[in-house]
């Protein structure tokens, strides 16, 4: 990526990010011109060219960019202050449902990212999200009181089995054009005291 956008100020960096993400959120990354993402950020195609070489590095940086901030708003909400998996499942749920308040455009962006089939872009978006799966599971499983869960449990296979879900259901929330965040919050608060039932020792 060009040196020469991290030189403009704060504010039109973001401006061109929010395009970005508003036009990729919207369209698949074959149906997602830079003249469109140049028009809402108010710029001509030819200098967005001059920030990033071509639209497979723009969506790269706007992909990691997404990454930084989910990872500053799960630091923020304490999501990995805890051993119980299930609190620092519920604040990871807070802390991504204010970024889809806050960053709606970035947060569809992402749900559609990752569900990317694109061949130009999906092996690079599947490797940094295993990257960053791995992290955030890492972080995750590597504090958590495992006595609490049923005996006998492969705790990783349940935590990407409640990743994937969770994944699914905001694809299917995009799939159904819905952004109601607060009734979005209230299914996860079900999903997670579904898993408690499930997974939880009982005394």
């Amino acid at each position: 990526m060009n040196e020469r956008f991290f030189s403009l100020p704060e504010g039109k960096q973001r401006r061109i990010m929010q395009a970005g993400y508003r036009v990729f959120a919207k369209n698949a990354y074959k149906r997602s011109p830079m003249q469109e993402i140049a028009d809402a950020a108010g710029i001509s195609k030819s200098l967005l060219f001059h920030y990033f070489r071509n639209k497979h590095e723009l969506y790269l940086f706007l992909w990691e960019k997404c990454a930084e901030v989910t990872m500053e708003y799960l630091n923020r909400y304490g999501c990995y202050d805890s051993t119980d998996l299930f609190e620092m499942m519920h604040r990871g749920m807070q802390a991504k449902m204010q970024i889809f308040r806050e960053w709606p455009d970035m947060a569809l962006f992402a749900v559609r990212a990752f569900y990317e089939k694109d061949e130009a872009i999906c092996q690079d978006i599947q490797k940094s999200y295993q990257k960053f799966f791995g992290l955030k599971a890492g972080k995750a499983l590597g504090q958590v009181d495992m006595g609490q869960f049923v005996p006998g449990l492969d705790v990783q296979m349940m935590y990407r089995e409640m990743y994937w879900a969770s994944e699914g259901y905001l694809w299917e929330m995009l799939q159904c054009g819905s952004l109601d965040v607060d009734l979005m919050e209230q299914d996860f608060r079900k999903l997670l005291e579904f898993w408690k039932s499930v997974y939880l020792r009982r005394e």
